[in-house]
């Protein structure tokens, strides 16, 4: 009788083919899960906007200026969910009728969202973006 000198497993080559699909669908699905991370922490940055033009409008209903209004210390959306390493929140402008919103990328984000940048907002609602966008993309 003879015996069978085939060893069972894979060959080299077999390897290789599954290591080379490996890294075709790694190359792309990791742009695109970076792409998803910068978009979810500037839609965190637009809602945090948010929060602080309500404060603000509260507040002109309860002194009718802005002036009493500015917030002494960041809003709690500004420093949760690592908001705080990713944006700069900040109110300025501040006069009797007026107000400016801006978040400012900073550290990783910055880097990674050329499109956006810097994220404005007004007591108008005027929504505004620095980056290479356009108001709609970003906003």
């Amino acid at each position: 009788m003879k015996s069978s000198s085939r060893n069972a497993g894979f060959t080299l080559v077999e390897l290789m083919i599954v290591v080379l699909i490996i890294a075709i669908i790694a190359s792309i699905a990791i742009p695109s899960y970076s792409r998803y991370v910068v978009r979810s922490y500037r839609a965190a940055a637009r809602a945090c906007m948010m929060e602080y033009s309500q404060f603000m409008e509260r507040s002109y209903t309860t002194n009718l200026t802005y002036v009493a209004g500015a917030p002494a210390a960041p809003l709690g959306c500004a420093t949760e969910s690592d908001l705080g390493n990713r944006y700069t929140m900040a109110v300025g402008g501040i006069a009797a009728r007026t107000y400016s919103i801006t978040a400012t990328p900073i550290g990783s984000q910055l880097t990674r969202d050329a499109q956006c940048g810097v994220l404005t907002l007004d007591q108008a609602g005027v929504r505004g973006e620095g980056g290479t966008g356009t108001v709609a993309d970003c906003w």
